[in-house]
Formats: C-alpha cells, structure tokens, sequence
C-alpha cells in the first residue's frame, strides 16, 4: 500500500532531524557562543563507554523486527513481490533477512564475546553451544509438526520437505564453534573466504548446482532425506561461511575504542570494506553466477554481509549523532544510545558526579529496543506462532488494503506490547 512513497521516507527523516539539528545548535549558540569547530573537536573527544556498542544492539533488533513483520505481511496480496524470497536466483528482503539473522548471532556468539587475556578450553564453547541451541532444535521441530499436521502452506524451494530456518540456525552454531574450537578466532575471515569460495567452486565445477536445484534424478525428486531437504543442507556451507565472517566483525567492533575519534576512524574503515565488497559482489555477479539465497552461494555471501555492514554504519553513524546531541543539550538521556563516560573538559571530579559507578548503564530503559532485545528469541517465536494463528484464521489471499493493515497493526501491536510487559517487570525467558 505505501510502497511508492517508501523511498522517500529515510530522505524525509534525514531532513527533519538536519531541521532539529540546526535548530538545537542555533539555540545552544544563543546560550554558549562556542565556535562550531570547537564543537566539532570537543565531540571527537568525547569518551564513550569502551564495554557497549549500542548498535549492535539496535541492529539485532532491527532485523528480528523486520523479520517479524514480512513473514505475515508476505501472505497479503498488497505486500509488493520484489521484497519476498526470490525462488532461486535473484534478492528481496526477506532474503537478505535470513542471512542477516545469522550476522546478528554471529556478532554476539560467546567466542566473540570472550574477554581478552581469558583462557578457557579448547572446545569449551563447542560444549556451551551444544545446550544452547537446543531451543532451536526444539522450534524447528514444534514448526515442522504443527505446519505438517495443519497442512500450513509451505514452499519446499526454501528449506526443503522437513527442514526449516531454525534447523539451519542450530547447525550453523555448531558447526562455528566447532571450527572456531579449531582455527583461531582472530583468522575466521580466512576460514569465511576459504569455505565461500571452495563452496563456489563445487557448485560451478560439480553437479551440487543440479542436485540442489533439480535433484539427483533431474526431475525435481523429494524421495530420500538428501533429496527432501537438499536445499537446506547443501546451504548450511554458504551460511556457515556469512557467519564465519560476522565473527570477525564482532571482534573488530568489540576491540577497545573509548573515544568518538576511534569511532569515526572506524567508520570510515567500515565504508571501505562496504566498498569493496560491494566490488567483489559486482564481479562475482558478473563473472560467476548471481546472488541465490535457495543456495547460499558467494554472490549472496557477498550480498548479505554487504547490506549488513551498510545497515550497520547506518545505525552507528546515528549513534554518533545522537552523542553530539547530548553534547550540544546537556543533561538530555537517549535510551539505547552511548553513555558518555567523560566530556570534554570534565575533571575527575566531575566525571564521578556525572556518571556514578553503574549509574547511567543500569538506569531502566523504557523504549522498545531494550524490550525485545532481552527475549529476542520468544519475540520470533510469538512472531511465528502469531503468524500461523493468523493464517488459519484469516483468509489473508483475499484481503483488501485497509484490513490488511488493520491485521498487521494489530499483529505487531500484540507481539511488542507482550515484550514490553516482560521488559517492565524485569522478565527474561532464557533458562538455557
């Protein structure tokens, strides 16, 4: 329904908030009569909690949200084709969805979020993934049965007959671990191109291509596990490989940086690395074969990691602007945003009063983001079930406009009110 105007949306928001800006400084200037280059050298030298980087945070969220939205939003006929999964070569954003979704867990997993200096052993983390995942296996297995015993539509190109996402995101954990029990964290982007790249070579050089896209018989056969769920299988390569790579990501981010300046350093390294990648994505596409999530191959390794980092710097360089925001309005708080352990000019004494020992970081948030980011995974799960419940009882192929939206409203009104509750009574779902 508001497809045509969606791209002008962010053009939009980014000139209300250059209106506000401008209207925030004029004012401050009135009070402060501060050079804005002053500002500007001030702000590079802000300290920033080196232990919290918001935006991996809002990132993760984003994508679980999104995600949620498009998984109903795709049975209504208003919902526009070119943002659904593409059957087998070609992007949409549920595409990139699915790819972002193990970039996100890959950013936070515990070999990323291992202190420095802290030994532990070898496949210490191998044995924690294996109790962890379990509530994937567990989903996957409660999707499988209630879509085959309701008779729930389903498209057997995704995943295959029996296999789903959660399936995927189980294996692609495990296997992770297992590699990174193996190989040194700090060269997982050596392991990432090795496997996109000897996975590219089979499915070019081999008859995996064929298996994958026509079965082993060539007509298309679902007889035999291999057959039935061959796209999911043959796809947890180019996964494990996205995710191999998200690694190295998250312990780049995580590096100490404690100032705006190494964030901005670190910025613009991040707009390089799009750059490039978004190169090596125009020649793999050119030269090799275009991006197919039913495959995982390297154009759409390349595609996702590349959409994901783009989205990232999005949600870091707003951060940014909302530190220098709090500069400019003393005493303002943003919720999930980077607390400022030292301002400019602040004596040691200052610094004590303006941000006391956790003071600041164990302050309650009451803003949607922190609300589903502490019970994602029950967020994606009520996204599911929802889902379904809304299927069986809707017949949402015949639905007009206004009532699709109502549906959608309600639908993710329902989903971030449940989390909000939770997140006011201090509750977290996560007993694994």
């Amino acid at each position: 329904v508001l497809f045509p105007v969606i791209p002008a949306v962010p053009a939009l928001l980014a000139a209300v908030c250059a209106g506000m800006f401008s209207r925030i400084y004029r004012r401050g200037q009135r009070q402060a009569r501060v050079p804005f280059r002053q500002i500007v050298k001030d702000f590079q030298e802000t300290q920033l909690d080196p232990g919290h980087v918001p935006a991996i945070t809002v990132f993760r969220v984003y994508i679980n949200v999104l995600t949620s939205i498009s998984i109903l939003a795709v049975d209504f006929p208003q919902y526009p084709r070119r943002y659904a999964k593409a059957e087998t070569y070609g992007t949409g954003a549920m595409d990139l969805g699915v790819g972002a979704f193990v970039f996100g867990n890959a950013l936070v997993c515990p070999e990323v979020r291992q202190k420095p200096g802290v030994t532990q052993p070898r496949f210490s983390h191998l044995a924690r993934q294996l109790f962890s995942v379990w509530p994937l296996v567990l989903l996957g297995a409660g999707r499988l049965l209630s879509v085959k015993s309701i008779g729930y539509h389903e498209h057997t190109s995704e995943y295959g007959v029996h296999w789903n996402f959660f399936f995927t995101l189980a294996a692609v954990r495990l296997a992770a671990s297992l590699l990174l029990a193996v190989f040194p964290k700090n060269k997982s982007w050596l392991v990432a191109v090795s496997l996109a790249v000897l996975y590219q070579l089979t499915l070019s050089t081999t008859s995996l291509r064929s298996f994958v896209l026509h079965g082993s018989d060539g007509s298309d056969t679902r007889v035999g596990f291999l057959n039935a769920n061959r796209e999911g299988l043959v796809s947890l390569l180019g996964y494990l490989a996205i995710y191999m790579a998200s690694v190295q990501v998250g312990l780049w981010l995580l590096e100490r940086r404690s100032s705006v300046r190494g964030w901005t350093e670190a910025l613009w390294f991040l707009l390089l690395t799009v750059l490039v990648l978004f190169v090596l994505l125009h020649i793999s596409q050119a030269r090799v074969e275009p991006v197919s999530r039913r495959m995982a191959n390297l154009s759409y390794c390349l595609w996702v990691l590349a959409h994901c980092l783009t989205l990232f710097i999005c949600f870091l360089a707003t951060d940014l602007a909302l530190v220098f925001m709090k500069l400019l309005v003393k005493g303002s708080t943003v919720p999930c945003c980077w607390n400022v352990v030292k301002p400019p000019h602040t004596s040691k004494q200052q610094e004590r009063e303006a941000v006391p020992a956790g003071g600041e970081a164990k302050l309650p948030h009451s803003c949607l983001i922190s609300a589903i980011n502490k019970n994602q995974l029950l967020f994606f799960l009520l996204a599911n079930v929802m889902t379904g419940a809304v299927n069986i009882l809707i017949d949402t192929i015949h639905s007009r406009a206004a009532f699709t939206l109502c549906i959608l409203h309600l639908y993710m009104f329902f989903n971030c009110f449940i989390m909000y509750i939770l997140h006011a009574k201090n509750i977290v779902l996560k007993f694994w």
